[in-house]
């Protein structure tokens, strides 16, 4: 059976916790833990990026979560077309790591344009036996 929850967040540093929050809760909720701490350190990871470089003033970004018997997607959705890129930061850089996470930790990850405006980001987690999305 699908399930699907979604949550938008405001344009504030503390809602990168909040959406972390909020997928381990979906989670929990639909008895997935398997790959929950995978899933949730993505979902900081997407978070930062639409926080940082995705969300256009006055708007915030939106997390979604779909899961039936074969994968999890995440997608979070912000406001800006740029399209994000995974770059190796240097030893010395504070930051610059995130996709480079999504990338080891998901089974699969990409960048869609959203209609009217922005984009999705998306990541899938495959349950045992699953296929990516």
């Amino acid at each position: 059976m699908a399930k699907t929850t979604q949550r938008f967040f405001e344009a504030r540093p503390e809602s990168v916790g909040q959406a972390r929050t909020f997928a381990t809760e979906a989670l929990a909720d639909w008895g997935l833990p398997d790959r929950a701490e995978e899933i949730r350190l993505c979902v900081s990871e997407l978070a930062t990026n639409a926080l940082v470089h995705g969300t256009a003033r006055g708007h915030g970004f939106l997390v979604k979560l779909d899961a039936d018997e074969e994968a999890v997607r995440v997608e979070v959705h912000d406001s800006r077309r740029q399209h994000p890129e995974a770059r190796q930061a240097a030893g010395t850089d504070t930051s610059g790591r995130g996709l480079v996470l999504v990338n080891a930790f998901a089974d699969g990850w990409g960048v869609e344009d959203r209609t009217p405006v922005g984009k999705i980001v998306w990541s899938c987690f495959k349950a045992a036996g699953g296929t990516t999305a």
